[in-house]
């Protein structure tokens, strides 16, 4: 069945072609198609386009296919094109020529829309609370390990002290800033493409704004035109914010490579994180991390992909705009599952504590001998130099205590104050607002 079938017969190797990989990337829309739907008929009812009773038939069987989809026993016949001709083709076979009202007012086009709106929507919140989870491990092993000193490294040389209650605290404030990006993903998600139609709305006197309330949305895509060209840049929007995720436990986990290599050893997995050597009895492979820099490498790519598909189309709408659901759909079950990974990496793995007792760190002090030099009144330069002249004839010794106060160093590491950054984005989010319309509309 095609919502657009006009007697004909299509040629099957052209239906092939253009049905492409549809029907298996509309299984994770579907409960969001049949909200949608919902949402739209009892707009249409309030209109004046739906009696009451066709109403009531139509959301009882809506509610019924509703739970089919939560419960992942929604499919889609091989005959049929996409979710939007499944759900009308059902509610057909159902209730008969009432079945077939649904789509008055309607595209496809604002359908898929609202589709991966909704989808996305309930993805970034799925998302948002694994990124908290994951920020509360680091904070806390920052915490932990506050005054277990390592060497900081500038150009892969060492520099300067570190401490692990920097390191892990550092990629705690990098998703608190990646918190912002998700909030302007959210932002632009949480606007209501319904009604748009075909990209030039419709003379049925649609109630737009009646189910951007109904569907939890925060605000409309007003301009139809606009809310058409929107298809790409949302998912483009989206991936971006995705992508800025990635690159934080992507950076995380070449850290995890370097640091849990023999030639650093800053860090222990257990064995059961590891994976060995069908050759070397001896290696103990931090594949866990490698897969998640290539995971984070390849959703990083994501927004560039979806510009690719968009970037020379002129406004309304192409068939080429299909192509995205493809990149987009899979990227959020593939940060979850790197989110998840890291933060288990995190909470499992061993410090190790006496890291700077190696004699190939102690030039890690040097900038420390030259403070303690200015702080004797000997001008910067001149200290510079006399420390250097001690390293290069091999005398630099460093006993002093290290004494970091400013915000955000060594002493004073400011996690209390990066929680509160943390916890302003996430307040912001109105994922409760969602939940209740969502819970009234399907209930």
């Amino acid at each position: 069945m095609k919502l657009w079938d006009k007697g004909y017969k299509e040629d099957e190797l052209i239906d092939r072609f253009t049905v492409g990989h549809d029907r298996e990337m509309d299984l994770s829309l579907a409960k969001y198609d049949i909200m949608g739907t919902m949402a739209h008929i009892t707009m249409l009812e309030s209109i004046g386009l739906l009696r009451k009773a066709e109403l009531d038939a139509l959301l009882k069987e809506l509610k019924l296919l509703y739970k089919q989809a939560e419960a992942g026993d929604f499919s889609i016949d091989p005959d049929v094109e996409d979710v939007h001709s499944q759900v009308e083709l059902m509610l057909t076979e159902k209730l008969g020529d009432i079945g077939k009202k649904v789509h008055t007012g309607r595209s496809r086009n604002d359908q898929i829309m609202v589709d991966v709106k909704l989808f996305a929507r309930a993805e970034i919140e799925k998302t948002v609370l694994k990124m908290k989870s994951l920020f509360d491990e680091l904070q806390s092993k920052s915490e932990e390990y506050k005054d277990v000193i390592i060497p900081g490294y500038t150009h892969l040389q060492v520099a300067m002290p570190s401490s692990f209650g920097l390191w892990f605290g550092a990629y705690a404030e990098s998703l608190s800033d990646d918190m912002l990006m998700m909030k302007a993903a959210w932002d632009v998600t949480n606007q209501n493409p319904l009604g748009a139609a075909a990209g030039y709305g419709s003379s049925a006197p649609l109630n737009r704004t009646m189910t951007t309330k109904l569907l939890g949305f925060d605000d409309l895509d007003y301009n139809v035109v606009y809310a058409q060209m929107g298809r790409g840049k949302t998912e483009r929007i989206i991936s971006f914010a995705l992508s800025s995720v990635a690159e934080t436990i992507g950076r995380l986990a070449v850290d995890g490579c370097l640091y849990t290599s023999q030639n650093f050893g800053f860090l222990h997995l257990p064995d059961s994180l590891t994976t060995g050597s069908s050759i070397m009895p001896h290696k103990k492979n931090p594949d866990v991390f490698e897969l998640v820099r290539a995971h984070c490498n390849k959703i990083q790519g994501s927004s560039n992909t979806i510009r690719l598909i968009t970037d020379n189309l002129p406004s309304g709408y192409f068939r080429d705009m299909q192509l995205i659901k493809e990149v987009f759909i899979p990227l959020f079950s593939e940060i979850d599952d790197c989110l998840d990974i890291v933060a288990y990496a995190v909470t499992n793995m061993e410090v190790v504590k006496d890291v700077m007792k190696d004699p190939r760190y102690r030039l890690a002090f040097t900038v420390e001998e030259v403070n303690h030099l200015v702080g004797k009144g000997v001008p910067f330069r001149d200290a510079y130099r006399q420390v250097g002249a001690s390293v290069q004839n091999g005398t630099f010794e460093y006993h002093g205590i290290l004494r970091h106060t400013h915000e955000g160093s060594l002493g004073n590491l400011c996690n209390d104050k990066i929680k509160s950054k943390m916890n302003r984005v996430l307040a912001s989010f109105t994922f409760e607002k969602v939940e209740n319309a969502v819970s009234l509309l399907i209930n």
